[in-house]
């Protein structure tokens, strides 16, 4: 990361080194800190950035042994985007191939990956807290708060994609098999992130926009109310009002300038990546290319033609910075992504996508002002089914808000659920949204049903509405840990 000093970090007795350098693929069961290397502030700064360091990940094009580096979030979109009718791979050979199809199994080594990646931030979030009595006692609160927001946002991606999980809050000893792989119900994981979140939110202000804020925090607890078991609907709504009465974050003018303008207005919570530097940089964005080769592969998040058509009927736009044809080049259907090319260099930059395209410094949006707008109105709507409608004047004004950012500007004197999920899709394709939103407003059976009728694929409602808990986890444990259904 671009703040983040090196540092040596050490856990279950190797080293892992921060600012990139590749760290091992975690084993749980031996997530033990060493006691002599928090003896300072400045160490306990420096455990706090390494666990931003763990969701940056590695480049997959700085190294390319998967079982020897954890990827962070850049393998996300196969998990999330992949799994929906937004987008898919570009052949159907290899592993990351099946999240499309809706065939992944408990070996797959992308999951596995990300599954691992959320388990070191939390286990990095665990050893600072677990020496945060060595830190300067008027930066505890602060540390804290960090770590605890971080280990919330690890746990929020896990609990959604895996269900039930190991709950792990403190340093474990070796041989704590129980802890380490028993899995919790996600009631009670749900209940640990709204905690360790309104800790953040109490103790954080908005002083950061690449680490944690109190914005951050509140626009994720907002999610996390409409996403647990039992949605607090009106808990979601009021933190979303504090973030849009803030006044600290603004829709910016131009929607091209979201992502390639960095740490913009819009932004509240994003995870950075330096250009050209091996082990600060990421490769996905390269990825995403196919008709104009970037990556190493043949092309990942291909746009499917069915988002390509909500791009014309209500992209507005947004589509020209969102979705690309390379100048009528592709099919309808081959359509590739344009918001993440590679710094900013499209296929007609020397060489292609620019000179670094497979280390490029274009930052991860985890959280944008536009999300919360929309979030608003989602938590004005409350629970229902797709007809729900609302003229309440505050959720209208926000959706009106980024409706007319993206040029369409008729006033709006209602919004149904249908109306929002739309918005919601153009306005935040490719940002690793689609798949929650559709788990959320109750229509991921319906939607991903016909979208795999559509495409011809064996489609299995259990397998598209979790993953599978990684084999290996389950090896680990001497089968403590069970497999979800369907797998």
């Amino acid at each position: 990361m671009k703040y983040i000093k090196y540092l040596t970090f050490a856990i279950t007795g190797f080293i892992f080194t921060s600012c990139g350098d590749e760290f091992l693929n975690p084993l749980p069961d031996t997530a033990v800190a060493v006691e002599s290397f928090f003896e300072s502030d400045q160490d306990v700064l420096a455990g706090v950035m390494g666990i931003y360091d763990a969701i940056q990940g590695t480049n997959e094009s700085t190294q390319t042994n998967i079982t020897r580096a954890n990827r962070g979030i850049q393998f996300e979109h196969l998990l999330t985007e992949h799994r929906t009718d937004n987008t898919r791979n570009a052949t159907l050979e290899g592993s990351k191939s099946d999240f499309h199809r809706y065939v992944v199994n408990g070996n797959n080594v992308e999951s596995e990956d990300f599954y691992q990646s959320m388990y070191e931030v939390i286990f990095r979030a665990n050893n600072v807290l677990n020496f945060i009595d060595v830190a300067d006692a008027s930066n505890q609160a602060s540390y804290t708060a960090e770590a605890k927001f971080l280990r919330a946002y690890a746990y929020f991606k896990l609990v959604r994609l895996y269900s039930d999980v190991p709950l792990v809050t403190t340093v474990v000893a070796p041989g704590d098999t129980e802890t380490l792989f028993t899995r919790i119900p996600e009631e009670q994981i749900y209940t640990q992130i709204v905690e360790d979140l309104q800790e953040a939110i109490n103790v954080l202000d908005n002083s950061y926009k690449s680490r944690a804020s109190k914005a951050a925090a509140q626009a994720l607890l907002a999610k996390v109310y409409m996403t647990q078991p039992s949605p607090n609907y009106s808990g979601a709504k009021s933190l979303c009002e504090d973030v849009i009465n803030s006044g600290d974050y603004d829709l910016e003018p131009n929607f091209h300038d979201v992502f390639y303008s960095e740490l913009n207005n819009e932004i509240i919570f994003a995870i950075q990546y330096q250009s050209g530097d091996a082990n600060e940089s990421q490769g996905f964005s390269a990825e995403f290319t196919s008709a104009v080769r970037a990556g190493r592969e043949d092309g990942q998040n291909i746009v499917n033609d069915n988002l390509r058509l909500a791009f014309v009927s209500n992209g507005g736009n947004r589509t020209a910075t969102s979705i690309t044809d390379l100048d009528g080049s592709l099919a309808p259907d081959q359509n590739e992504v344009a918001k993440f090319f590679p710094d900013g260099f499209d296929s007609n930059a020397t060489p292609s996508y620019g000179p670094n395209a497979r280390n490029a410094g274009n930052d991860y949006i985890a959280i944008r002002f536009a999300d919360v707008l929309l979030m608003h109105v989602e938590a004005t709507l409350g629970a229902g089914p797709l007809t729900t409608s609302t003229n309440d004047v505050g959720a209208l004004a926000s959706f009106q808000r980024v409706r007319n950012r993206a040029g369409l500007t008729t006033v709006v004197t209602a919004v149904t659920k249908e109306e929002l999920l739309l918005e919601r899709r153009v306005e935040l394709a490719f940002e690793n949204q689609r798949y929650f939103d559709l788990v959320r407003f109750g229509v991921l059976d319906a939607i991903l049903t016909a979208h795999s009728t559509e495409m011809g694929y064996v489609y299995d409602p259990r397998k598209a509405l979790l993953l599978p808990i990684p084999s290996r986890e389950i090896n680990l444990s001497g089968g403590l840990l069970g497999q979800n259904a369907g797998y």
